[in-house]
């Protein structure tokens, strides 16, 4: 179980779409309005978590034309979230960004979120800590990865929401948010590289 447990943070606490999201939100949005996001990422990560219990993601995701559907999809996101964190507080002629994603925005994220889905699948298909109570070990780990999941995220909006707060001129705070959409394009570069070799 300690084991899984280890899984579980370093898994989760690297920077995927989800943190570095929630850290782009607070930095441009602060702590009380990314709150809001982080609850339908919540949502979202239990409910990929179950598609994966349950069976359906691996049959979904069995198809080849799906796999790359939901690969340009979360490219296509992680594209719009990074320009909503950018232009944060600004009004550009094709985004105007001063509401904060919020809880269907996080939803989005986790249901096409690749990352989710292989984390997910990692931590529930392996790690038999019971194997012989499929059960308890299921609602444990969802216990466990839940208790680890939502310290982690709230860390990661507060680190951002921290940068929010400083009394920053408008110019630190504009290079602070294309920072973390830089951060956030990154990401969007491995996960390109990577759906590539999957293919």
């Amino acid at each position: 179980m300690l084991s899984f447990a280890a899984a579980v943070f370093f898994l989760i606490v690297t920077p995927g779409p989800g943190v570095l999201s929630t850290a782009g939100v607070g930095a441009a949005y602060g702590f009380r309005a990314g709150l809001r996001y982080v609850l339908g990422l919540f949502i979202g990560t239990n409910l990929v978590a179950l598609a994966v219990i349950s069976g359906v993601a691996a049959v979904v995701l069995s198809v080849p034309v799906i796999r790359t559907v939901l690969m340009v999809a979360s490219v296509c996101y992680l594209l719009y979230l990074a320009a909503r964190i950018a232009f944060a507080g600004s009004r550009i002629a094709f985004i105007e960004a001063k509401a904060p994603p919020a809880i269907l925005a996080g939803i989005a994220l986790q249901a096409i979120n690749p990352k989710a889905y292989a984390v997910n699948t990692t931590l529930f298909a392996g790690f038999a800590f019971a194997p012989d109570n499929l059960l308890f070990e299921t609602t444990a780990k969802l216990l466990i990865v839940n208790t680890i999941w939502i310290p982690i995220h709230l860390g990661w909006l507060w680190a951002g929401a921290s940068l929010h707060r400083l009394n920053l001129s408008e110019a630190s705070h504009r290079r602070i948010n294309y920072l973390m959409a830089a951060s956030m394009l990154l990401v969007v570069a491995l996960a390109i590289t990577s759906g590539l070799k999957a293919t």
